[in-house]
């Protein structure tokens, strides 16, 4: 069954030859949270502190706050991309995160041995990954750009091949961060149907957006978070209004 469990979750992100105070605000403009303790010339921020937080299965959570609050943070912990510094995070089921979706990409290779190479990132079977491959080619819309290097596309041709592969298996946990705009008004519609399709089928939903028309269609429950802490829990209506 897929669920999320977060007990007393901190991560912490250690800033070595920190005098620089713009290294240390773009670090925590990045990341959120706060500046912590320094130690000689070691600062650490806090990006996220005591977290806990239980999903399960029909949960549709909105991660609301503004910039620097922690959420994308949250989501890296969700998406196992970061460990915490304490605490425990438990996290069962398939889960699929549209945070960074070129990641594990090289532009040298074609966008055919790109597509292996994203699916094994994701945790594909090379055997998923050649059943999928004509359906992804397919709807990546490249025609013979696929078999030429990544490094000859647009950025949008990049995208839709990555959102292509990174949407091409149904998840049980699906972790976004804003809602995709990916290639031009036809493809961008196209994608729209597609992630509602994954967003509707998954179990366990988490959305990060500043746009609340957004968070109230898709999210039926939030949480408010301040320099890294979870401060409010509730219904999304009841999360906005706090956050006004």
């Amino acid at each position: 069954m897929a669920s999320i469990s977060l007990r007393n979750v901190t991560v912490d992100f250690p800033i070595y030859n920190s005098r620089g105070r713009s290294l240390r605000a773009n670090v925590l403009h990045r990341v959120g949270g706060r500046i912590g303790g320094q130690d000689g010339e070691i600062v650490t921020v806090e990006a996220l502190r005591g977290i806990n937080l239980e999903l399960r299965p029909g949960d549709r959570l909105a991660l609301v706050g503004h910039n620097g609050a922690g959420k994308s943070t949250l989501l890296r912990v969700l998406a196992g991309a970061y460990e915490p510094s304490r605490g425990v995070a438990e996290i069962h089921g398939k889960v699929s995160s549209l945070l960074d979706m070129t990641m594990g990409m090289d532009p040298e290779l074609t966008g055919r041995e790109n597509i292996v190479l994203r699916g094994v990132f994701l945790g594909m079977t090379f055997r998923e990954i050649s059943d999928l491959t004509p359906s992804i080619e397919e709807f990546s819309e490249l025609g013979g750009f696929v078999d030429l290097p990544m490094r000859t596309y647009s950025s949008g041709m990049a995208l839709r091949l990555a959102f292509a592969v990174s949407t091409a298996v149904q998840p049980d946990i699906l972790l976004l961060d804003e809602m995709i705009s990916v290639g031009d008004a036809d493809f961008a519609n196209k994608a729209r149907l597609r992630i509602e399709q994954v967003m509707e089928n998954s179990r366990i939903f988490v959305l990060a957006s500043h746009d609340p028309k957004m968070l109230q269609r898709y999210c039926n429950k939030g949480i408010l978070l301040r320099e890294g802490q979870i401060v409010a829990a509730g219904s999304l209506d009841e999360i906005l209004m706090e956050q006004a």
